[in-house]
């Protein structure tokens, strides 16, 4: 493997020896980089899709080293790695968001405590390293007006149709991510109006699927899918392109888009859109953020508290407009 620089040059490799009380020799980038992606894939199950956001970030980060004159990931330093964050903020040309320049940040961190519990580095250099501040950003949600529109959008008797027509309630009803919805298997469509889901790091859930949903799945499956798999070599998959393949993600969201097109809702909606909506409806109708948490598989609480602020507000909207002395 030949990680490149910032400017193009690659990184020159060496072999790291290991004494009985850690490292007598240099640590070269291109060697510890790949031990880490190995690290993630093989031994943490990481999808690939996220080592190859973490192969993009070190390689950023190997570059700025390079550039540096660092060779050596042993005499990198704290005051170094906090310099490679200005410079992802700071930089002339394309000056990256807050958001992805923690997300770098993170991965840095990641790829340096790996360096130590591997005993490559005496220090983690990066551990007290602080990201920039984040914007508070709210998860954009349309109302149920809107979800009903993009759904009847896809009303139809056509293969397509009947498939985009249960790929999409889906998609609202369980609030799962595009890629936990293309990535399902017919087996996975439970009995007793439930479908299992594997999220990140492969953790499975089980999330119920209301009455519309499941009727639209059913006719998929009768209707369109022994129609569409005879097309294609035999998969599980559930959700079917008009070749019989599985339906990728970006397949996915070019239906959406379609479908919002064609419902002329006049803004730009994708599959998260679908699993915001999901999760503010559920909040704005009453069900307790804890549940919540468990439908969209979060790992932390916090992380869906979010969406209270989008019902709050929407509280508060409500209340200024219908109050007589709210204003």
């Amino acid at each position: 493997m030949v990680v490149t620089g910032a400017g193009g040059s690659a990184v020159a490799a060496a072999s790291v020896e290991l004494g009985p009380h850690g490292v007598t020799g240099p640590v070269f980038v291109e060697e510890a980089v790949h031990s880490y992606l190995r690290h993630v894939s093989i031994e943490r199950g990481l999808s690939i899709n996220t080592v190859a956001a973490y192969r993009r970030d070190l390689v950023i980060y190997a570059g700025w080293l390079t550039d540096a004159g660092v060779t050596d990931l042993g005499a990198v330093t704290a005051a170094q790695v906090s310099a490679f964050v200005q410079f992802l903020g700071g930089r002339a040309e394309s000056p990256l968001t807050a958001s992805s320049v923690a997300r770098i940040l993170s991965t840095v961190r990641g790829f340096h405590r790996f360096l130590l519990e591997e005993s490559l580095v005496d220090v983690d250099v990066a551990h007290e390293t602080k990201p920039p501040k984040l914007g508070l950003r709210l998860p954009k949600a349309i109302s149920i007006e809107q979800v009903n529109q993009l759904l009847a959008a896809t009303d139809g008797d056509e293969l397509p149709q009947l498939r985009d027509k249960a790929l999409l309630e889906l998609l609202y009803a369980t609030g799962a991510r595009v890629s936990e919805v293309v990535n399902l298997n017919v087996d996975d469509v439970l009995e007793e109006d439930v479908v299992r889901l594997t999220g990140k790091g492969n953790k499975q859930r089980i999330v119920p699927v209301g009455s519309f949903a499941r009727a639209a799945i059913d006719a998929y499956l009768v209707r369109a899918r022994p129609v569409l798999s005879v097309r294609g070599k035999a998969t599980p998959a559930l959700f079917l392109g008009v070749r019989g393949h599985r339906v990728s993600r970006q397949n996915a969201w070019l239906i959406i888009k379609a479908a919002a097109e064609r419902a002329e809702l006049g803004i730009e909606v994708s599959p998260h859109t679908l699993r915001h909506s999901f999760a503010t409806h559920l909040l704005s109708g009453g069900a307790d953020v804890r549940v919540v948490q468990e439908l969209l598989g979060h790992s932390s609480v916090a992380t869906t508290q979010i969406y209270t602020l989008v019902t709050i507000d929407t509280l508060r909207d409500m209340y200024t407009t219908a109050h007589p002395r709210a204003r």
